[in-house]
């Protein structure tokens, strides 16, 4: 395991070294309430393609929670600081739900270093202050135990739940086994962000993805970020909840090959 200190915290990382001649760097940015072996089977597929960056955001997995995170940008600051301490000049982002808009935001920051930006069942907003307050409120009251079953629900797929009834338990263990805080602060930081202004700046060649059956960010909500991205380009993958790289996998990782191609 990699340990790094930012900002005064340790945070969890990952860094693989690609074996292939000419290789490009790929940082995932994982989800709400989840650590980054989310993407385990997808790095298999990518990591002849290029290096591999994973961490886990502050307040999730091995990584601390950081008591002063105000707000998006704290994650995003993370992440860049992650990227100086290892040399990486140049790369490629695949960013999912809250990491996707992390994503948009390192875009923002770095729009000559970024060679390509996956956004993943996200959006420029998700959900609205009602929602996220909502949630904050159960979660501090009854602890993540409470809204767990509700969130496995939209995580994947009705085939996935009925065929991959073992994979989903050990998902909701990794949700409800969040530190309360971390899930609670990166909450309040998505209800806080709108990154329409942000969405409409990033020149970086963009290919947006989303599940047909996420009911977190819809396929028609993330067809409006694709539209507010110029010239990004827009993939559903049939039969995937919000995190396609747990209950699909294979056509994610293909969509994001031939795109890097």
């Amino acid at each position: 395991m990699q340990f790094v200190s930012i900002n005064g915290h340790t945070i969890h990382y990952k860094h693989i070294i690609s074996t292939a001649n000419e290789t490009s760097t790929f940082l995932f940015v994982n989800s709400l309430g989840t650590d980054f072996r989310i993407w385990d089977e997808v790095v298999e597929s990518l990591k002849e393609y290029g290096n591999i960056i994973l961490f886990d955001k502050r307040g999730h997995g091995l990584s601390d929670v950081f008591t002063n995170t105000t707000g998006l940008n704290d994650f995003a600051d993370d992440a860049a600081a992650l990227l100086n301490y290892l040399h990486i000049n140049k790369f490629i982002i695949v960013g999912l739900s809250v990491g996707g808009m992390i994503a948009q935001i390192l875009a923002s920051r770095f729009p000559t270093q970024i060679e390509k930006l996956i956004l993943c069942d996200t959006r420029y907003k998700i959900g609205n202050e009602d929602i996220w307050n909502t949630r904050i409120h159960q979660v501090k009251e009854q602890g993540l135990e409470s809204i767990s079953e509700g969130v496995i629900q939209r995580w994947f797929s009705a085939d996935f739940h009925r065929t991959q009834a073992v994979k989903v338990t050990g998902y909701q263990n990794m949700l409800e086994r969040t530190p309360a805080l971390g899930y609670i602060q990166a909450c309040e930081a998505i209800r806080d962000a709108d990154l329409t202004a942000i969405a409409k700046q990033i020149k970086t060649p963009t290919l947006c993805i989303v599940g047909s059956e996420d009911k977190s960010t819809t396929p028609e909500e993330v067809k409006y970020l694709a539209d507010l991205i110029e010239g990004a380009a827009y993939k559903i993958i049939k039969g995937s909840g919000h995190i396609p790289c747990i209950d699909n996998p294979s056509v994610l990782s293909k969509l994001i090959i031939d795109f890097i191609k």
